[in-house]
């Protein structure tokens, strides 16, 4: 969530969202002028980073138009329990409904302070998802089944206007002070050329959402796409994974080659047995002793765990040398790879999945490493790029700062015949959601991981995380968040603790 107590835009991390795919989310119960002001710049922000400023005037109708319903419907909800009314039932809801506005307009400080000791709140969201802009405004009351029906018989009456004129000239239901309000949204989003699917208003057991899908601008996606096919076509220049490697991941695929021959092979190589061991030996393991015989170790991990050490272990090979930039990126991977396992650990229990959930905890920033392996190379010739088809700079420090980076790494991981769950991964890690049933476990695990990370260095907050991924571990409050992060990262300094003095973390694949 974005803070409204001090009321200041912080430009870095709506960048920051929009780069990464992150929600950003405005919590208010009362929604006075001063937070619809706050919204309104952010909005400017948000648009900006997108290159779509030319929407503004129209988004901030329209959401403004949506948060004043929310807070009505809010203010509906604490009248009606005051007045000891059923909203459900028809002759409640009219009689409530005569007194409501001119009662709660002669006193509406006092309503207001009821909807905020209720926890009646008004939450705005704004994501990049999908090649869309999601804009979401919910309140936490459910709609009657009469209300429900009223809101659509309003937008459907509105879609069928093509100017305010036609509108007006209708005789509109105001009792609620909403129907105009509608219309007039509905005709705003005609005229950015929008259809009649791109919004919507609808209920589930805690919530009521207003939703509005608008596609991100052509044009910003061809220049991302230009820049993508670019950086694609330039990891042809990359090296494949070394040649003992590669003699490794074939004859783990050969049902006749015994796992002694596999420690042969893997021993001939002093590096590679030296981060097997490393891992073996790590907490990842548990082990009661150390293990020091390449056999043994092999004997440990197991075929799965010996095919995911390759996959980040060659990654580094080719992408792992030192730089401030890429350090900081091998560090935040391995900590999200920690997190992730113990995620798996507390909450899930599945040999296969913690096999699995360390090496893509690893990889899932490969788009970003990638582009910062190539950087010094390429950096001159994307500029020449962007330069020669006259797209704006600031398509370009997207593209640097990691827009786009789930998919390029999907790509890159996909050339270099990474197994399909590897890549869902990495391609899904931002939109869970999204990731195929037969790996949302996996992807799942390795967002929530990511996110706990970026919670723990101050990038998003409680708000910000997917309420159906949290769901599903069982996570309601943001005291878990704290309890885990205290935990995890108490576990992660640890092991570091452990490690061999000069040791780097892109050295290190047993963390």
């Amino acid at each position: 969530m974005i803070g409204t107590q001090g009321l200041s835009v912080d430009e870095s991390k709506i960048k920051k969202a929009v780069q990464s795919g992150i929600p950003l989310t405005i919590t208010t119960y009362t929604l006075p002028h001063e937070v619809e002001m706050y919204i309104e710049q952010v909005i400017t922000v948000f648009l900006k980073q997108l290159d779509q400023e030319k929407l503004k005037d129209y988004i901030v109708y329209c959401i403004q138009e949506l948060a004043v319903n929310a807070k009505k419907a809010n203010t509906k909800r604490v009248y009606f329990f005051e007045k000891a009314l059923d909203l459900s039932n028809p002759e409640d809801y009219q009689k409530g409904m005569a007194s409501f506005k001119e009662d709660t307009l002669n006193n509406i400080a006092h309503y207001l302070q009821l909807q905020k000791e209720k926890g009646l709140y008004i939450k705005l969201t704004f994501q990049v998802k999908k090649n869309n802009i999601l804009i979401e405004v919910r309140n936490n009351v459910t709609v009657t089944k009469t209300e429900l029906i009223r809101i659509h018989d309003k937008l459907a009456r509105s879609r069928q206007y093509d100017n305010l004129e036609d509108a007006l000239s209708q005789v509109l239901d105001n009792s609620e002070g909403a129907g105009l309000g509608l219309v007039i949204l509905v005709l705003m989003l005609k005229k950015m050329g929008l259809d009649e699917d791109c919004f919507d208003i609808l209920s589930n057991e805690t919530e009521t959402v207003a939703r509005i899908v608008l596609p991100l601008d052509q044009t910003k996606l061809e220049n991302l796409n230009l820049l993508s096919n670019t950086i694609v076509d330039n990891v042809n220049s990359l090296p494949q994974f070394p040649e003992n490697i590669l003699l490794v991941q074939k004859m783990i695929e050969d049902p006749d080659v015994e796992m002694a021959d596999i420690a042969r092979q893997i021993s001939m190589d002093p590096a590679l047995t030296a981060d097997l061991l490393k891992i073996v030996n790590s907490a990842q393991y548990m082990l009661v002793k150390k293990v020091d015989n390449i056999a043994e170790a092999v004997r440990m991990v197991g075929m799965r765990g010996i095919k995911n050490l390759l996959y980040s272990y060659g990654t580094q090979k080719i992408l792992g040398d030192e730089t401030l930039d890429k350090k900081a990126l091998w560090d935040h991977s391995y900590k999200t790879a920690f997190y992730a396992y113990n995620i798996v650990k507390n909450f899930r229990k599945d040999r296969n999945l913690l096999d699995d959930v360390y090496v893509a905890g690893i990889l899932h920033d490969m788009g970003k490493i990638v582009f910062s392996h190539v950087h010094p190379d390429l950096l001159k010739r994307i500029k020449g790029f962007c330069a020669e088809k006259d797209l704006p700079a600031s398509t370009f420090e997207d593209f640097a700062a990691g827009m786009n980076h789930a998919e390029i790494g999907a790509l890159i991981a996909k050339k270099w015949n990474f197994p399909e769950a590897l890549v869902t991964v990495i391609r899904f890690h931002h939109d869970p959601l999204s990731a195929p049933e037969e790996n949302r476990d996996l992807v799942e695990t390795i967002y929530l991981a990511n996110m706990l990370c970026e919670y723990e260095n101050g990038n998003v907050t409680f708000d910000q995380f997917e309420p159906a991924v949290l769901g599903r571990f069982g996570i309601a409050l943001k005291k878990h968040i704290d309890s885990l992060i205290e935990r995890f990262s108490l576990g992660f300094k640890r092991e570091n603790q452990k490690q061999p003095p000069g040791a780097d973390a892109a050295g290190l694949l047993g963390r």
